[in-house]
């Protein structure tokens, strides 16, 4: 009954053996084999997104603006000279009429349809910032013969200018729904819009006028 008996040479020998079997199995599971991450590896856009952040949303007003420029100079500073030619670059786009540099309240066709039915038309209602700076400086003289008269002046054109703006208003909006029907125009917001546009000194205006008095626009 040999077979029963255990192999002395076999017993002493299979410690070393596993070990080697262990090393060589390890060795190869490190060559060959990497183990998995649990996750799909993420597209470039993703990791990219992930770093840079959310992509802030376009300024509402130009005190914004001027706001989110303040912090990205000091978090990026940049060169003087080329800060000044970006904002030129930026200024110059803006005054032509490019959709993307205008402000929120500008952008859009029917703005710019709006914008071209006011200049190409004198208004009274241009007569607003001079007619502003006439009052505070007749407030200097000390005269009140001449302060009352100016006053019943300034009365009546605020008064012609308000019956202006309303009618200029309702003509600009009838002309630009019928111009866009498929757009949603809210006929105050456009009238006040126009007005706006109106009240301004022609030169001082922006985006700067792209139509001459007495064109006209369809």
């Amino acid at each position: 009954m040999r077979f029963l008996r255990r192999n002395s040479t076999t017993t002493a020998d299979s410690p070393e053996i596993e070990a080697a079997e262990v090393a060589e199995s390890v060795e190869s599971h490190t060559r060959g084999y990497t183990p998995g991450k649990g996750r799909p590896t993420p597209k470039r856009k993703e990791a990219e997104g992930k770093r840079r952040g959310p992509v802030a949303p376009p300024p509402r007003t130009m005190r914004e603006a001027m706001k989110r420029n303040r912090e990205l100079r000091k978090s990026n500073p940049v060169d003087k000279e080329e800060r000044r030619r970006l904002a030129k670059e930026r200024q110059e786009r803006m005054a032509a009429g490019d959709d993307r540099y205008l402000l929120p309240r500008d952008k859009g066709p029917v703005k710019a349809y709006v914008r071209d039915l006011v200049d190409s038309r004198r208004h009274f209602l241009g007569a607003f910032m001079p007619l502003a700076i006439l009052v505070f400086v007749v407030l200097l003289v000390p005269y009140p013969v001449i302060q009352q008269y100016v006053t019943l002046l300034c009365m009546a054109a605020l008064l012609v200018m308000a019956v202006e703006g309303y009618f200029n208003g309702r003509r600009i909006t009838r002309l630009a729904r019928a111009k866009f029907p498929k757009e949603n125009i809210n006929g105050r917001s456009l009238g006040w819009y126009a007005f706006v546009r109106a009240s301004q000194i022609r030169k001082l205006r922006m985006p700067k006028p792209r139509v001459k008095v007495g064109d006209t626009v369809s």
